[in-house]
Formats: structure tokens, sequence, C-alpha cells
């Protein structure tokens, strides 16, 4: 990888799907790689453009971690330039006073809090279960048990739930440093995801009828029955801010586990909300695909601060071709993708040297 202390590299925001994810892995990686970046047209391509609150959170995260030096740091703005200076380890606090995603913050902040020199520990206030990004039970059970494989280190626990659009939420994650127990993050190789072994579906909610969630799991066992011979169904009624649903359904293979969900809406019948996450899930398990769509471009970025690897999964999403771009643009990787069969692809993301 060239040297590029000393250039700013210029991202455009509406290039791909446009969306928030071009921030957030641009901050992440100029944090991590010391690179000084500009991104333009900030969210170009959503019907809001710019920075919304938890687009401001990452931001202003981001410049408390490493000391940088920020211009365009306001709500709606379009243009921001961003000079990192070194991360500090430490504990921090961030709410971003609205239902906006705290795991979105999380994973703007993770890699670079992982590798710097001491133990950080992280308390986010917000939504944890939003119908756009991971939640929260994403984060702690398929993402991060990707990150221990690859020698991480990382301990979490939520103290409430935040639904849309009361938001309140708030949980903490505590991340240890690679330089404490490795030397560097290890290669990933997922290439066959193995037998299925079990299906556990909880279906949660608060400030609804109860009926809602029954019918979601009476939904879930009859169309899973005859694909999932080990199905565990749990209804869980809990305390939150607002009113809110989501259903969650946890498929562990032999050597990997996908988490599928879909968060209630108004006017959207708890069988279609249901169908959703059945539908998703027998879209994978037919695939033959390893890593399912959404945790396909999250896994990059530690793969490529690492030694890379290859996974198999869903035909590549716009997010992931963003992804992809994006990162080839600040460290000039070139991340293969390779169709196997119709709905199967392998990615092979190389090791770059990061010091």
């Amino acid at each position: 990888m060239k040297n590029t202390i000393n250039e700013m590299i210029v991202i455009d925001g509406s290039q791909g799907e446009g969306g928030g994810q071009i921030f957030r892995t641009t901050l992440s990686l100029a944090m991590c790689l010391r690179i000084p970046v500009k991104i333009i047209n900030i969210r170009a391509g959503r019907k809001k453009p710019g920075l919304l609150r938890q687009h401001l959170t990452c931001l202003k995260a981001a410049k408390e971690v490493c000391n940088a030096t920020v211009t365009g740091d306001e709500l709606g703005g379009a243009s921001v330039t961003f000079l990192p200076g070194n991360v500090q380890s430490g504990e921090y606090h961030f709410s971003i006073g609205s239902a906006g995603s705290t795991t979105l913050v999380f994973q703007t902040l993770v890699m670079p809090l992982l590798l710097a020199e001491g133990v950080s520990e992280l308390t986010l206030e917000g939504g944890t279960h939003n119908g756009m990004s991971p939640s929260y039970d994403f984060i702690r059970q398929c993402f991060i048990p990707m990150l221990e494989r690859m020698g991480c280190r990382l301990t979490t626990e939520i103290e409430r739930i935040g639904f849309y659009p009361a938001g309140g939420g708030q949980w903490r994650v505590r991340i240890h440093p690679i330089a404490r127990h490795v030397d560097v993050i290890a290669p990933l190789k997922l290439l066959a995801p193995g037998k299925l072994i079990q299906c556990r579906v909880s279906a949660m909610s608060d400030k609804i009828p109860e009926h809602v969630t029954e019918r979601e799991l009476k939904y879930i066992k009859k169309k899973l029955t005859g694909l999932c011979s080990d199905l565990t169904l749990q209804q869980k009624l809990i305390s939150s801010l607002g009113p809110g649903n989501v259903v969650s359904l946890l498929a562990e293979m032999e050597h990997i586990t996908e988490v599928f969900e879909c968060v209630g809406e108004r006017n959207i019948s708890a069988e279609r909300v249901a169908g959703r996450v059945v539908g998703d899930c027998k879209r994978y398990l037919e695939s033959g695909a390893t890593v399912g769509e959404h945790l396909a471009d999250q896994l990059l970025l530690p793969m490529i601060l690492g030694q890379g690897g290859s996974f198999c999964t869903l035909e590549p999403s716009q997010h992931l071709l963003t992804n992809i771009a994006v990162i080839k643009q600040l460290v000039g990787a070139e991340i293969k993708l390779t169709e196997m069969n119709k709905d199967c692809w392998q990615v092979d993301v190389p090791e770059i040297n990061c010091k």
C-alpha cells in the first residue's frame, strides 16, 4: 500500500448504493491507517441526504477517539474533511439522541479500537433494533463471533432495548486490543457452511398486543418445521421506552451461525414480518453460501486490516459492491468476486501491509 499520510483522499458518497456505509467505512479506515480524507455528496442516494443524527454521532465519536481535525460536522452536512490523529483506547459514552442505530456507531469504531494499545469500553445509547441496520442481537450472535474467530476479543451486555422511533436503548462493549494476545488479525476462511444443526427463533415485543408475537411464532413453526429438525421458539415480552417488535431467527450451521431478522412495522401483518425472516433464511440455506448477505460487507474491514481470507456469500448486494469500491480507493486492494453458481459467490480478500 502506498504512503498516503500526506495526501487527502476524496471519497464520493454518491457512488454505488449512496448510503451511510460509504461514510462509516471511510472514517474507520482513515482512523486505522492515519489517512486524511474528504467525503463529499454524503448519503446522496437517500431521501434525506447528508448527515443524520446517527452519522453525526459516528463522526463526533471518531473525532474524539483519535483526536481528529474535522470540518463539516453538522446535521445535514454533505461534505466532511477528517484528519485523524492517533487512536486512543479508553472509556467512551456516545448518545445519538434519537432512535438512530447504535450498532453502526459501534461498527465505525470497533476496528480502530481493536488496533489501539489498551482496553476500551464503549457505552452506546439510541436504537438497538432498527429496520435498516443490524440489531444488537445480530452484532452479538453473528458479527462478534466472526471477529473472535479471527483472534479478537469483545464482550457485550445490553441494558435496554431501543425500538424505532422512541429509541432509548443502551448497551456496552468491552474491546480488548489485538496487540495484547495475538500479533495480527488471523485470516478468515469460510467456504462451506456445513450442516444445519438447529434454528432458534425469538419474537420480541413491548407495548403491542401479545397475539402479534404469538402469530409470528406460529407462522414460523409452520414454515420451518420440515426444514429444521431442531427448532426452538421463544416469545419475549420486554420493557422498552416505546412500542416495538422484532423477529430474530438464528441458524446454527456446522461452521457459522447466521442471524435473520425483521423489525415489525405499522400496518405490516405479523405473518408478513415472520414471512420475511423465513424467506431470507430459506434463500440462504438453499444457496450453499456460508456468509449471509448482511454479514458479507461487514467482514471486509477486519479481513483487509488482518491477513485477508475467503468466504462464499449470496449474490453480491449493492452494499458489498460499494464497500469493495471504497476499500480499493482507500488502500488500493483488489477484492476479488467469483461467481460459483447463480446464488453463491466467492469473495477473496488480500492481505495488505497496514504498518
